[in-house]
């Protein structure tokens, strides 16, 4: 497998493609010689490329994932597919819907996988808690309710991540978390979206806020939130989360006095954080002990599922189950795997499924169809802020019941 675009991105997936026992990571590609030098320092075993047609003429390599900058991803997807290669590709998708019409055809076209993967869906806490709610144990589900406090929007930045027209900006990077979890919860199917933005911040010239009501097809109502203007961090709320990596109070104060006076040097600060950088995650992860991880916010927000009879939330360790009988604790740290994740399990968990269904002959779940669902529902954010009125979709796909049918929720 090849990683394509060694950024942030893939700085937090490579140390599982590397250390799982079913993935052999053979190249690597970008422009930048700095992260061509950072992998091949971390890899030395890897090949590395400066360019997409490279990997793709590798006959080595039999599948690729795409951590190119959003405006690239159709683009180098497709070039991949039509070389032969399997596909992982991040979030979004792509940017707009005929682009990914494209990518469903030639994975059609050229008998390839395409997996839309890297979002907060597949966690294991929401894993979990999709089969909870669907085993009837405290009845059907009812709604879906999902709230972020982020420091988004005053981390460093480069001019694409900021510009909607390249794929940047809060809706289409975060978006694709809540919304495609969301989808997996309650089925797949949205029927609508009515969303709004927030633009609260003359220093990013872009929305810094979203808000949305969707509808599934059946009637059960969700609700998403992301602020990332870094006032309020949703993890200060839970004790057990102290990840050294994340900014003090402190810290945003002075990155939000930095940014308004212009004093900031952002793209110093980013390289930071990319393959070879000096707070590079393949490098924390290497010098990480093997040992489980408990539950965080993330940029996703705690997920609240509403059922008939009851509720589930996260926990440290798992879930928590509230019933007729009261609240019961669900640890599910039996189904992480050991190897380091910095993304928090969503590397691990696609690329399972990518090789299970490459390998193993088993079904994909996270397919183009899927991946291309959840960009229009993220479109439809904007699209309804921008008109003020309610979106009806029209790709929308179902989750197949079978999914994660194995999960042992109770330690076996």
């Amino acid at each position: 497998m090849a990683m394509i675009g060694l950024g942030q991105g893939a700085a937090g997936t490579l140390p599982a493609m590397a250390a799982m026992p079913e993935i052999e990571l053979v190249a690597g590609a970008d422009l930048n010689p700095a992260m061509r030098q950072g992998f091949a320092a971390h890899f030395p075993d890897a090949r590395v490329y400066s360019s997409v047609a490279d990997v793709c003429a590798d006959p080595a390599v039999e599948a690729v994932w795409i951590a190119t900058p959003n405006r690239f991803h159709a683009e180098h997807a497709i070039e991949a597919m039509r070389a032969g290669k399997h596909v992982i590709v991040e979030k979004p998708m792509a940017i707009t819907m005929e682009e990914a019409d494209r990518m469903v055809a030639a994975s059609r076209a050229n008998g390839v996988t395409l997996l839309a993967g890297h979002t907060r869906s597949l966690s294991i806490w929401n894993r979990a808690m999709r089969r909870i709610a669907l085993s009837g144990q405290i009845g059907g589900l009812r709604a879906i309710h999902i709230a972020a406090h982020t420091d988004w929007m005053i981390r460093p930045r480069t001019p694409d991540e900021l510009d909607p027209n390249q794929g940047g900006g809060i809706v289409f990077r975060q978006g694709p978390h809540q919304i495609d979890t969301l989808r997996l919860l309650g089925g797949g199917m949205l029927r609508s979206v009515r969303g709004m933005t927030g633009k609260w911040l003359d220093a990013r010239p872009i929305p810094g806020y979203f808000t949305a009501y969707l509808e599934f097809e059946d009637g059960t109502p969700a609700t998403i939130m992301h602020n990332g203007y870094g006032y309020f961090a949703m993890s200060s709320l839970y004790p057990w989360v102290r990840d050294k990596r994340e900014y003090t109070h402190a810290d945003r104060a002075a990155l939000r006095r930095d940014l308004e006076s212009g004093r900031r040097d952002e793209s110093k600060e980013k390289e930071e954080f990319r393959v070879g950088g000096t707070r590079d995650p393949v490098a924390a992860a290497s010098r990480a002990a093997a040992e489980p991880y408990p539950w965080k916010p993330f940029d996703l927000g705690p997920v609240e599922v509403a059922c008939e009879r009851g509720m589930i939330l996260p926990s440290q360790w798992g879930l928590t189950v509230y019933g007729d009988d009261g609240p019961r604790e669900v640890d599910l740290r039996h189904l992480q795997r050991p190897e380091p994740d910095p993304s928090g399990g969503l590397s691990i968990a696609i690329l399972e499924e990518l090789h299970g269904a490459v390998v193993g002959g088993k079904r994909a779940y996270h397919t183009a169809e899927w991946g291309r669902a959840t960009l229009e529902a993220v479109l439809a954010v904007m699209q309804s802020a921008a008109e003020r009125r309610e979106i009806t979709l029209k790709h929308q796909v179902e989750m197949p019941a079978d999914y994660d049918l194995d999960m042992c929720i109770d330690a076996c």
